[in-house]
């Protein structure tokens, strides 16, 4: 009965143990034990972070991006690059997962967003990103995240009750997954090293009305592609920030078990209590980000920030909006047909 219980989780079984025997061998073999072991505090930072990858709609580059930033003051292109690295281990082993246990998925929209962030990223991290400056940086993360924390606290109960997805068609679920994933690629995840998750979530449940236990699984998928694309592409063009090694050799081996387990236990416990707790820390770090850029960003810099937060606000409410009216158009073309 416990192997039955197993079996069609082997494929993830099969890709850890490739994983944490390539990571012993880095560890142990070429001698990387000391500086995995210096950067511990990553490895702690990410155990929740991890989880978060798994449980919610916002990668492990939500907590690592911040970790590294506010709190150890390292630059925002490390923090932004350790999330691309860390993610293509967590959400990797967590899509692995999702996919071995056969959850349901929003495929059109997901394999459209793939497609987009397969163009738009690699575009984003040549053209965009190197343009962007370290403070804008930073105030990206922290207008989105603060913006998406919001969505929640005050819709959560509103999103927590759509069950299945409105379905338009697979060609414009697709069509509209393309546009997802080539902007968001390009702009919020290639300058953070997150982000692209959120915005195919937050299409999924404004715009179509989509059940969680779909939503968040699709986000996670996304995120995972999009980090393993990114991270290929920074290696062979770009080049990696230094210190994205040695601090993704302390938290790689905790977030390739946490995020699934993430995945796991919120099917447990529910998503509920996980969404409201990360929306409560996306706000945080948005007041932190404020509080430690006050010099720099004095009265002015505040005020445009707490308007982008804003603009963002009406931005998740119009795309709502353009959701409620579409459900209604596809309900009253149904009942001419019946």
């Amino acid at each position: 009965m416990r192997f039955k219980a197993l079996k069609p989780l082997l494929p993830w079984l099969l890709a850890l143990g490739v994983f944490y025997a390539v990571w012993l061998y880095l560890v142990l073999g070429l001698g990387y034990w000391q500086e995995t072991k210096a950067h511990w505090p990553i490895a702690l930072a990410m155990a929740i972070g991890s989880y978060a990858a798994g449980s919610t709609p916002m990668g492990g580059g939500t907590v690592g991006f911040p970790v590294l930033v506010l709190l150890f003051d390292l630059p925002a292109t490390l923090g932004r690059d350790f999330s691309f690295a860390v993610q293509a281990i967590g959400m990797t082993s967590a899509s692995i997962f999702i996919l071995a246990r056969r959850q349901p998925i929003a495929w059109a929209m997901l394999k459209g967003a793939m497609l987009g962030s397969l163009i738009g990223t690699p575009l984003g991290i040549w053209f965009i990103a190197p343009y962007i400056p370290e403070l804008l940086i930073k105030l990206v993360f922290a207008v989105v995240w603060a913006s998406f924390g919001l969505l929640h606290l005050y819709r959560l109960q509103e999103i927590a009750q759509h069950h299945g997805m409105t379905e338009f068609n697979e060609r414009w679920d697709f069509r509209a997954g393309i546009w997802i994933g080539l902007l968001a690629g390009s702009t919020v995840a290639a300058v953070t090293g997150v982000g692209i998750d959120m915005v195919l979530y937050t299409a999924l449940v404004l715009l179509c009305r989509t059940d969680l236990k779909i939503a968040i699984p699709t986000s996670v998928i996304i995120m995972a592609f999009t980090s393993v694309l990114s991270v290929i592409v920074k290696n062979l063009t770009t080049g990696m920030q230094p210190g994205v090694f040695d601090n993704w050799l302390a938290a790689a081996p905790v977030v390739a078990l946490g995020a699934p387990l993430g995945v796991y236990i919120v099917a447990l416990v529910g998503r509920k209590p996980t969404l409201l707790v990360v929306a409560f820390l996306c706000v945080l770090q948005f007041i932190w980000t404020m509080y430690a850029e006050f010099s720099r960003l004095g009265a002015v810099g505040i005020t445009l920030s707490l308007i982008a937060v804003l603009l963002c606000l009406l931005g998740f409410e119009k795309l709502r909006q353009k959701g409620a009216s579409l459900v209604q158009y596809r309900t009253q073309s149904q009942l001419k047909h019946e």
